[in-house]
């Protein structure tokens, strides 16, 4: 890798008045969660159709298993890399503003990230399909499916399942952030899901500089990036934070 990009990357993030990070399942496989998609992803284990909203109201018994078995007892067991724990040290000392993550995992704020958008929602809080009322997830989900105490029913993980779409204040959150951003900072998405597809692309027309940290090339590489660095998430920023330090 050459050292003139890893300098130049330091020198825009020192120099950045509002700089936003956006993640995707990437920062996470250093953890131990797998990506979704791609030869080691879940759905070529998994058929996704458990998180599809038609077939979870139809058979709850039969997604929550799966649900509890990926999300809860697998995916929760998971802790944050060095990657997690150098964005929060970067926001602590001023360097980033915000992390918009397509993950559902915590995995940032466990790390002691603040100003985190989750897009895609998260696995901590469950909510009732009938009353809206939320609860934390590690006090419903060890009788499946889980029921709401005030209407009795069914809760939903509140994260966005297939046939939702992304709430809109969430969403507005993000688009306004990426909008604010003088430097847009992508790390371990390739940009296949919308429409989380389409918020660099906000970035990039509002003239940001754009640095992308991922182990191959994404759909954003050749066409709207400006620094590519190749590697694992944790690997690239030890080399930017020591650069800062």
């Amino acid at each position: 890798m050459d050292e003139n990009l890893y300098h130049l990357a330091s020198n825009w993030i020192s120099e950045s008045k509002y700089s936003v990070v956006f993640t995707g399942a990437g920062i996470s496989v250093e953890s131990g969660i797998p990506p979704f998609r791609g030869e080691n992803g879940l759905w070529n284990k998994y058929n996704p159709i458990f998180l599809d909203t038609i077939y979870f109201l139809a058979h709850p018994k039969k997604s929550w298993s799966l649900i509890k078995e990926i999300f809860y007892d697998f995916f929760g067991q998971a802790s944050p890399n060095d990657a997690h724990y150098i964005l929060a040290e970067l926001e602590k000392k001023g360097y980033i503003k915000s992390i918009i993550t397509q993950n559902i995992d915590n995995l940032h704020q466990k790390a002691g990230s603040k100003n985190v958008i989750e897009f895609h929602g998260t696995s901590r809080t469950l909510t009732c399909v009938i009353c809206n009322h939320k609860y934390n997830s590690s006090d419903f989900i060890k009788q499946l499916p889980p029921r709401c105490p005030r209407c009795d029913g069914l809760l939903k993980p509140n994260f966005v399942f297939f046939g939702e779409p992304i709430p809109q204040d969430i969403y507005e959150k993000s688009v306004k952030e990426t909008s604010s951003a003088d430097l847009f900072i992508l790390i371990g998405t390739t940009g296949e899901i919308m429409p989380a597809s389409t918020i660099p692309f906000i970035a990039k027309k509002n003239r940001a500089k754009f640095i992308e940290i991922n182990i191959d090339e994404s759909n954003y590489t050749s066409s709207i990036v400006d620094i590519f660095l190749k590697g694992k998430a944790s690997s690239v920023l030890k080399k930017i934070s020591k650069n800062l330090n």
